[in-house]
């Protein structure tokens, strides 16, 4: 995910949002590449599942995980290691 998929990726997920369940899993577990776009794009979508009341949870991949600490983010963006944990944090409150 990078500046050349980022707008799509952020409206298809942003609209997800809107229409969809309060609660969303993303799964990025076969992402490859994170640029700062792409980190910037999540960081949105999270705030704004936040706002709706509701959360984003994000399945990475040790990769994806790794960009993501070096900015010191992997709390704020809910990451999880696997599509299981993720649906476990969202029934478990």
């Amino acid at each position: 995910m990078d500046a050349f998929s980022e707008a799509t990726f952020r409206k298809v997920i942003s609209k997800l949002i809107d229409e969809g369940p309060k609660n969303v899993i993303l799964d990025l577990s076969k992402i490859d590449f994170v640029d700062s776009s792409g980190l910037g794009a999540l960081v949105q979508l999270v705030k704004k599942a936040q706002t709706e009341g509701g959360s984003l949870q994000i399945v990475t991949n040790p990769r994806v995980t790794q960009t993501v600490k070096l900015v010191r983010l992997e709390k704020f963006l809910s990451l999880q290691s696997s599509v299981d944990v993720a649906l476990g944090k969202i029934e478990g409150g």
